[in-house]
């Protein structure tokens, strides 16, 4: 028969024993690590990689080691800011499993030492960890003492690597022997070039960076946008449409928006339009990652005035 007496003492001690239990984020013993043995010691980032270990991804994303941090106490961190060129302070906040959060990031610390530091930088949404590429960010750091010792600078330990520019070949032979493929486009670090030659034509590149949307700087090489006037033109019109320029300067309409019934006869205009204005009266630069020129994708916003 129930009984109860025996179920409130029953729940009454699972609550004192919760009561009694500490947060970890309450209880540095919890901590799997301790800042005490690297306080006050300036390290620079000098790698960041995706997961493979290289500093580029399958789209021509590049990750960029651009931190410094100090550690001042086991609740207090320094981060440098490149907008404000100093470094801040910032309160650094353990989580769980070597999760820490500061200067707005998260971050699993997977390992401690006076000269290096490897941390994990996570992507985090709704308290969830996400499993994805976006958590499978690996950034290196080296303390001002342990680069002197190898005789170096911060500025050559942040050039991109062997690794990084065997994978950029290999990702630029891919696309220049088959530029409309579009499991193999990958994006310039250094974004295709245009010069006017005629003062008919004008090309403006267009930021498209947005902190509101998350827009980070790397969008403006990820999906470069131009926007080109043409006066006088043979009509007045406003297009835009994505476009693929080859290594050679070449320019090919690639995605637009049309009807079925007139995608053709659409897709030759915008062409005549490429051939006739851009090839004819503009210098074009095609994009290039690490030095190696490639074809890659833009979006041209065309607006002609007669």
């Amino acid at each position: 028969m129930f009984n109860i007496k025996y179920f409130l003492f029953f729940v009454t001690m699972l609550a004192l024993a919760a009561c009694n239990q500490k947060h970890p984020k309450e209880n540095p013993e919890e901590r799997k690590f301790r800042f005490e043995q690297i306080k006050n010691i300036k390290y620079y980032e000098v790698r960041r990689t995706f997961a493979s270990g290289i500093a580029f991804n399958e789209i021509g994303f590049q990750q960029k080691p651009e931190w410094a941090i100090k550690f001042l106490s086991d609740t207090t961190v320094q981060a440098y800011s490149p907008t404000m060129n100093k470094m801040l302070n910032f309160d650094l906040i353990f989580s769980h499993e070597g999760v820490y959060n500061f200067a707005r990031e998260w971050f699993r610390i997977k390992t401690i030492s006076k000269d290096s530091l490897l941390l994990q930088r996570l992507e985090v949404n709704a308290k969830q960890i996400a499993k994805d590429v976006r958590s499978e960010v690996f950034m290196t750091f080296y303390s001002e003492d342990y680069i002197k010792k190898l005789k170096t600078t911060v500025e050559d330990l942040r050039k991109p690597r062997k690794i990084d520019t065997a994978y950029v070949q290999e990702r630029v032979r891919l696309i220049n022997s088959n530029i409309f493929d579009s499991t193999k486009f990958f994006a310039a670090t250094n974004p295709v070039q245009f010069k006017s030659t005629n003062k008919i034509i004008s090309v403006e590149k267009i930021s498209v960076i947005n902190k509101l949307e998350n827009r980070t700087a790397s969008y403006d090489y990820l999906y470069p946008e131009y926007e080109v006037k043409i006066q006088p033109a043979y009509k007045d019109f406003v297009h835009t449409i994505s476009a693929i320029v080859d290594e050679k300067g070449n320019i090919f309409v690639y995605r637009f928006t049309a009807m079925d019934d007139y995608r053709e006869n659409r897709k030759k205009v915008l062409q005549g339009i490429l051939d006739v204005y851009l090839k004819k009266l503009l210098v074009v630069k095609p994009g290039n990652t690490l030095g190696f020129t490639h074809s890659s994708v833009i979006v041209l916003d065309l607006i002609g005035k007669k």
